[in-house]
């Protein structure tokens, strides 16, 4: 569905360049350029208002906050990000790494995507596992805008599936909503085990920017919203998995910078990235990923910590 609704965007703006290309080409070429590079960097200024109330909320943070130098070059990085993932690999290569499930007795892998997001968003992840004969699977969360509780039986059943293939329990890593998903699923009963989770950008304080969504999902990670205080309730009186969690102190959707953080988890900074651009660095996937093998101690728990107001 998400694929559907991306690619029906993509069609529509390509349409609205070419409608204007030839309404203003004759008359003036330069007019005509711009009017391309106006809609086709139309999520910009969204993408910088973000940055600047991000900056503005985090001010108290004890996680500290990116500077605006920081903050405007995670502000491109996003902006090209966010290009790649929602106008190429989501619409329309979102199949284009399948399911790997060698049966061999090597850990593997869940991948779990965020808010408006499908499967397509781990490409470069599960090309590399690929590459490497690990097992993975990766999970489309639909309905689109249900309630983040649907999505538990979603990813329950990849978890099982890469469990079966490797007779071990899989190291899931989700994006944003997609780890509060797996939490969810966690605290249910009878939920297949697994290794650990790691989460990147997720809000599991919430966000505030979820006060403004008329979704169920984005009310659902409003901060101190009821469905949250009821997950932390329920993971009181339930085993839960150890838990890595991947934040970043310019993070221009999960903010104040302290949200996307957990009092028990072994909590990293990223440094100074954009919301998507968090699942690109180099430095994440391979820290991530070495959790396959070297599952980090309990006394490590909080080991990084961002530096206060960095360039």
């Amino acid at each position: 569905m998400a694929a559907r609704l991306q690619q029906s965007i993509v069609f529509l703006l390509a349409a609205s360049m070419v409608a204007w290309v030839m309404a203003w080409w004759e008359r003036s070429v330069v007019v005509a350029l711009c009017g391309v590079v106006a809609i086709g960097l139309g999520h910009v200024p969204i993408l910088a208002l973000e940055m600047f109330v991000g900056y503005r909320v985090s001010r108290d943070d004890p996680r500290g906050r990116a500077g605006f130098g920081a903050r405007l070059r995670a502000c491109c990085a996003e902006a090209w990000y966010s290009v790649r993932v929602f106008c190429w690999q989501q619409p329309f290569r979102s199949r284009a790494v399948p399911d790997h499930l060698p049966r061999r007795p090597a850990r593997g892998v869940v991948f779990v995507h965020g808010f408006l997001c499908n499967r397509g968003f781990w490409n470069g992840w599960m090309g590399e596992l690929r590459h490497a004969d690990r097992a993975f699977a990766a999970v489309d969360l639909e309905p689109m805008l249900g309630s983040i509780d649907d999505y538990a039986a979603i990813v329950d059943e990849a978890v099982r599936r890469v469990g079966i293939a490797t007779g071990k329990p899989p190291l899931v890593i989700a994006h944003s909503m997609g780890g509060l998903a797996v939490r969810a699923r966690s605290v249910r009963p009878g939920a297949a085990p697994i290794h650990r989770l790691v989460t990147i950008g997720t809000p599991h304080g919430g966000t505030w920017l979820a006060q403004f969504s008329s979704t169920l999902t984005g009310r659902q990670m409003a901060i101190g919203g009821e469905w949250l205080l009821k997950l932390g309730v329920h993971e009181l009186e339930a085993p839960t998995p150890p838990l890595t969690a991947w934040y970043s102190p310019s993070d221009n959707v999960v903010f104040p910078t302290s949200t996307a953080t957990l009092p028990h988890a072994d909590n990293r900074c990223a440094g100074a990235l954009g919301h998507i651009e968090m699942a690109f660095d180099a430095r994440l996937r391979r820290e991530t990923l070495a959790l396959l093998d070297n599952d980090p101690a309990p006394e490590q728990c909080d080991r990084l910590q961002p530096v206060q107001n960095p360039p």
